[in-house]
């Protein structure tokens, strides 16, 4: 029989990556146990980021090239699924239609003129961030591939918190809302923080604060957005949670970027 927590881990890497995973149990307590997962899943997936733009650098490929490469294996890794979530999300909330009708653009298969203009930004963002902090050290741009993803996965953490309502009756969405005990997601945000900052600290007291800075401008822009979807659509979606973890990344990578 397989034990409680390895089912959270199977879910978490099962709906958030396209690893060969087999997910046995969808019920709420192996949701929740998968959403306080989550960011081990951005672990890995960073980690294969860097480790591919590193291989990269080291055969003579110039930054910019890592920096796609880095962008690129964690949408490869997720099928896209997160970038998918973040333009619907851009055409909903674009759309300045009522929730009901906002919800079934988002519902379709097609991408709209918000949801463009939102990924050719977002992608130019994350790459232009990355290329310069592989341009400034492998070790810098390393870091910060995994530290975006990790905290794009922390972002869907807190967004599954207690008291997050679903928008619809279905869907991952509603299968993860509010799974989360508020103090449980605390606790792993302060956790990762810390193991963040602990990692910036190879490159000095500056890297520690610029580090743990990254993660909570991450959560707190991702925060931001999360409450405007649930004012828009009534709550979360999975396009929503999709949309939250690239903003995440995407100021993390920005922070990061800086100074």
């Amino acid at each position: 029989m397989t034990p409680p927590s390895l089912h959270g881990l199977r879910f978490a890497f099962g709906t958030l990556s396209v690893l060969p995973v087999r997910v046995s149990r969808w019920d709420r307590a192996t949701a929740r146990g998968g959403m306080l997962c989550a960011p081990l899943v951005g672990v890995v997936l960073g980690c294969g980021a860097a480790l591919v733009a590193l291989v990269l650098l080291f055969l003579g490929a110039g930054p910019l090239l890592a920096a796609v490469a880095a962008v690129a294996v964690p949408a490869v890794l997720t099928r896209g699924l997160h970038l998918d979530g973040i333009a619907d999300t851009a055409d909903g909330l674009g759309s300045g239609k009522p929730a009901e009708d906002a919800l079934r653009i988002m519902k379709q298969s097609d991408i709209g003129p918000f949801g463009v203009i939102t990924l050719v930004f977002v992608l130019l963002a994350q790459v232009a961030a990355l290329s310069r902090l592989f341009g400034d050290s492998w070790a810098r741009g390393a870091l910060a591939a995994v530290v975006s993803a990790v905290a794009a996965r922390l972002a869907l953490t807190l967004a599954a918190r207690a008291g997050v309502p679903a928008a619809r009756p279905e869907g991952l969405g509603a299968a993860v809302a509010g799974v989360v005990p508020v103090r449980g997601a605390l606790a792993v945000a302060l956790a990762v923080t810390g193991v963040a900052a602990a990692a910036g600290a190879l490159f000095g007291t500056y890297g520690i604060a610029r580090t743990a800075l990254a993660v909570l401008a991450a959560l707190t822009v991702a925060e931001l957005l999360l409450r405007h979807c649930t004012r828009r659509f009534g709550g979360v979606t999975g396009d929503v949670f999709g949309g939250l973890a690239e903003t995440a990344a995407t100021t993390a990578l920005v922070v990061l970027s800086l100074g």
